[in-house]
């Protein structure tokens, strides 16, 4: 069992969950390890008497316990399989946990490849927004050896509340996929309903009122539509970085052999925000497109 008193933890990437994730584990009373690209954003972190290091090696070191939480695929592939990543350089029978929303092949490829280091790896990415880390309650899918996963477990809850074991490495990214699926086609139904009371007349926040509890309800309604219109495009969580997630997803659809028309219509709707300068919006911005 992972205590404060057996456990270094190293935390990667302390930006807008990342952050508060890492809180989580400070606050619980374990060592704390962080690294980021930028040192200002673990600025609060360290505070608080977390650690700074300079490198994903540097952390490997010292940690047996690692958590990423960065922005695209390729990061994680530097920051784990490169000369001086984490496979190479972390301490056998160290935990590395991806929290990162990846491609499933790449999670079983840096599974593969800790195997052979006698180390060991789960694909964990989570859903919930900045108001998921903050409050601690991400829904987090997870993949790899379930024993593995059982043993970090309670590290886990102190991050979400519904926590689920998905299976073999890759299946937490796969399920990602399906959560990021499940989105990308509600969040044009959500701007679509504002639009079109707004159109109608219609005072939207009473509208909002009457369908979030009803048959149509959802978090993104729930939770982003209020902020759609109070004018609040602020990200919890990154149009770009949703992009890269629905890039994933057309992929490994397409390797299935399967046609996904409503995931390929949001990702063409997001790329045009992109392209007007949104890319740093939080994704309820597409609400924008039909205000353009």
């Amino acid at each position: 069992m992972f205590t404060p008193e057996n456990t270094i933890i190293g935390f990667i990437g302390t930006g807008v969950m990342g952050k508060s994730m890492a809180g989580h584990l400070l606050g619980a009373g374990f060592p704390l390890i962080v690294y980021s690209r930028t040192k200002e954003k673990s600025a609060e972190l360290l505070d608080k008497g977390a650690k700074w290091v300079d490198s994903p090696k540097e952390m490997a070191e010292s940690a047996n316990i690692i958590i990423t939480m960065v922005g695209y695929p390729d990061d994680v592939e530097e920051i784990y399989l490169g000369v001086s990543g984490l496979i190479n350089h972390s301490r056998k029978d160290s935990v590395l946990i991806d929290m990162t929303t990846s491609s499933p092949s790449l999670a079983v490829r840096i599974n593969e490849a800790a195997i052979e280091k006698g180390i060991h790896t789960i694909d964990a990415p989570v859903s919930g927004g900045d108001v998921g880390a903050k409050e601690a309650k991400l829904s987090i899918m997870a993949g790899g050896e379930d024993e593995v996963f059982e043993s970090i477990k309670p590290l886990l809850n102190l991050l979400g509340t519904n926590i689920v074991y998905q299976g073999k490495a890759g299946a937490g990214q796969h399920t990602k996929m399906c959560n990021q699926i499940a989105i990308a086609t509600n969040m044009i139904g959500v701007c679509e309903a504002i639009i079109y009371a707004e159109k109608a007349g219609l005072d939207p926040e009473s509208v909002l009122r009457s369908i979030t509890t009803g048959a149509a309800g959802s978090w993104s309604l729930s939770n982003l539509a209020p902020r759609m219109l109070n004018g609040n495009f602020e990200p919890g969580f990154y149009i770009k970085h949703f992009i890269k997630d629905m890039k994933i997803a057309l992929a490994e659809a397409d390797r299935m052999e399967m046609k996904v028309p409503g995931l390929a219509l949001a990702k063409s709707l997001y790329e045009q925000l992109a392209e007007m300068g949104e890319e740093n919006s939080g994704t309820q911005a597409l609400y924008k497109y039909w205000k353009s």
